[in-house]
């Protein structure tokens, strides 16, 4: 069949850089999927972008749809005729439904009964005549803010200024608010001009002749190498920042880097914000020694050529003086401010109007950071050194750089709190409780800054849900998902041995003290618990752990979650061992069979009636008393796999369901008590064995 390439190009106003890249895929992505549902074949599709513009090239699109030879089932025998042999209305009407008549049909068994069949022949349609079906495509797609224009309906994340849609060279009709098809584009702003598409495979060549590089990749590979030859002809180190990166190469359409300088009087405030400074007001890459030291240097990229490169410099140059001279003013005006004057302006900051105060949250912080403190039994200059953090970790909220600067909050805490004469561990514990900031930072490394993040979090958990604020689908303003992430890992890395409902449960009390909470502390704990369990569900995936061995280590409580993570990895590491099948399986059964006991109680060796009952039970007794001890999460699933003989003999001559009520109930105490031990360890029968 012939083919031809095809060309789908929308034309805007410059669109936000964060928007660029998911907008490219998001586009490829559903003209792929048109393609597929229309069952038009293609041999390969590429995307590109630029500020100005979305676009997808599909190659070697055939001109017609595959044809379709399909058989339709219709009704069942008995309905599709009558006792006479006569056909049905129901079949007669199928068979007009499919274009077909009775001589056409046949029949095939499907699960014992014969269905009426058809055979049906689809020719397929042009291509070029399903192509204008695009336009449902463009106006379909989605972004996070979208605009209106004039008095146009639509509303798409700029104003469209053309399309280009090419079926080989010939036009594909269609038209979006007052802006037709046709076979031109535009190219670079500045540099280029508006120009006719020859055909679709030359969309690269011809928009590269108007200094417009349409391929992301290749943008983005022309700013790295240009940085790699700063560095290399100026000795320097310029740390990449992919999100930075990511966004520059979405600002541009034909790159060049250049470089700037700043006076080295900056150089004295502190690192993070003149970074910060650089990056997120003006997107500026630092500059580095190659001994890792911060240098009066700065790199931009230039949406242009290398005409007027010095003058280009020498304007980026004066407007970060600018920024930097303002940052300076912040800081020296900062450091005239007490700790305790900064802490009385949290007094009349609302955190949220349904929860209080900031002034009120660092009190419940506080408070959960001692108690967490004392649960993990910290030596006294940890407990002091967690408790003073804990008192003023959000001054630097108030101060002129955060408020400037809201990314440098914890940074600018722990800078000013040195300043200020407070004790390093002190200072840095308020850094600390911000971290992990993402999913690539790191947790606290101090134990006082790990206890202050876990309470932070917590309370910032415990308390949005307290006043029904859950994250739910993309929906997650307070980022709660993140910070419930940075409990787990910081728990995980401290390897503290301290149970997550008792972190929640005691965070709760402080909200209910408080009066925060608007329905029974019990159901937002249950909804807290739940909310966890998929944050460690996640983890766990991470860590390649079989979906069925997730589920049943999150079976019962979490407890401690160092202890919960190698639960799963000796599942994990063990599924494949010979006897693993028949351990489990012996587990699983004193778990079914558990489940029909009404209450637990003391078991009465007096009421045994064969010695596989004693032997069981003499079993349960020791593995108890070894499960006591502090032994490795391997060593404990060792211990219940060792009952597999004894509960084998025990199932073999003992019926646990006896008509003796007495009898009965002892038999299920005795596997309820075996029950709860293994479930402490994991729910066995979520485990899948074959």
């Amino acid at each position: 069949m012939a083919k031809r390439d095809l060309l789908l190009e929308i034309g805007l106003e410059e669109m936000p850089a964060r928007f660029v890249t998911n907008s490219m895929n998001q586009l490829s992505d559903k003209v792929q999927a048109w393609l597929m549902e229309k069952k038009i074949s293609f041999d390969h599709i590429k995307a590109f972008s630029s500020p100005r513009r979305l676009a997808v090239l599909v190659e070697g699109v055939n001109e017609a749809q595959e044809d379709i030879n399909e058989e339709a089932k219709g009704p069942a025998r008995k309905i599709a005729l009558s006792e006479d042999g006569e056909w049905s209305k129901a079949a007669i009407g199928f068979c007009r439904g499919q274009g077909a008549s009775v001589e056409d049909i046949f029949f095939k068994e499907i699960n014992g009964v014969e269905y009426v069949h058809v055979k049906k022949f689809i020719k397929g349609q042009e291509t070029i005549v399903l192509l204008p079906e695009l336009q449902h495509i463009i106006t379909a797609m989605t972004f996070p803010k979208n605009m209106r224009w004039a008095d146009k309906e639509l509303r798409f994340v700029r104003p469209i200024k053309w399309i280009v849609a090419l079926f080989g060279q010939e036009i594909i009709p269609f038209q979006i608010t007052n802006v037709e098809t046709g076979n031109w584009t535009v190219g670079h702003r500045f540099l280029g001009g508006k120009i006719e598409m020859p055909e679709p495979k030359k969309y690269e060549e011809a928009l590269l002749g108007q200094y417009v590089i349409v391929n992301y990749e290749e943008r983005k590979s022309a700013i790295l190498s240009q940085l790699k030859r700063l560095e290399e002809e100026n000795k320097w180190i310029i740390p990449i920042d992919e999100d930075l990166l990511e966004e520059v190469t979405n600002l541009v359409e034909y790159p060049t880097a250049l470089f700037g300088r700043f006076e080295e009087e900056f150089l004295e405030i502190p690192e993070e914000v003149l970074i910060t400074s650089m990056k997120e007001h003006q997107r500026y890459f630092p500059v580095k020694s190659n001994a890792g030291k911060l240098l009066p240097y700065f790199v931009t990229v230039r949406n242009g050529g290398h005409e007027h490169i010095d003058k280009v410099a020498k304007g980026n140059e004066k407007v970060l003086r600018a920024r930097l001279s303002d940052a300076a003013f912040f800081y020296k005006e900062d450091q005239k401010t007490p700790i305790e004057a900064s802490l009385s302006k949290l007094t009349s900051i609302v955190y949220h109007e349904e929860i209080g105060t900031l002034a009120e949250k660092i009190s419940r912080v506080r408070k959960l950071t001692n108690q967490i403190a004392e649960q993990i039994n910290f030596n006294s200059d940890d407990k002091g050194f967690a408790d003073r953090a804990a008192e003023i970790c959000k001054f630097d909220l108030v101060s002129n750089m955060v408020y400037e600067f809201p990314e440098l909050q914890g940074f600018m805490g722990e800078k000013y709190a040195l300043q200020k004469g407070e004790n390093l561990a002190v200072a840095k514990a308020i850094n600390e409780h911000y971290m992990p900031r993402n999913a690539e930072d790191q947790t606290p490394a101090s134990n006082a800054g790990a206890a202050l993040s876990i309470a932070e979090k917590m309370d910032t958990i415990a308390s949005c849900f307290a006043i029904g604020i859950i994250p739910s689908g993309s929906q997650d303003p307070y980022a709660l998902r993140r910070q419930a992430t940075g409990i787990v890992q910081t728990l995980l890395t401290k390897e503290w041995a301290i149970s997550l409902e008792w972190i929640i449960s005691t965070s709760l009390q402080l909200i209910e003290d408080a009066g925060i909470a608007k329905k029974a502390v019990e159901e937002i704990s249950k909804e807290i618990i739940a909310f966890f369990k998929l944050r460690i569900k996640h983890l766990l995936q991470e860590k390649h752990v079989r979906y069925d061995l997730i589920e049943a280590v999150l079976g019962s409580n979490i407890g401690t979650i160092p202890a919960l993570v190698k639960k799963a990895v000796v599942l994990e590491t063990r599924k494949e061992e010979a006897g693993f099948k028949e351990s489990i399986e012996a587990l699983s059964r004193v778990l079914n069979i558990s489940s029909k006991a009404e209450a637990i109680g003391e078991v009465e060796k007096s009421l045994f009636e064969n010695e596989y009952e004693s032997i069981l039970y003499d079993k349960f007794i020791l593995v108890n008393e070894q499960l006591s001890k502090e032994i490795s999460e391997d060593e404990t699933f060792a211990l219940l796999v060792s009952m597999k003989p004894e509960i084998d003999q025990y199932f073999d001559h003992t019926m646990v369901m006896a008509d003796n009520r007495d009898i009965r109930e002892n038999r299920l105490s005795l596997m309820g008590k075996l029950a709860n031990i293994i479930k402490n360890f994991a729910n066995m029968n979520e485990i899948i064995v074959k």
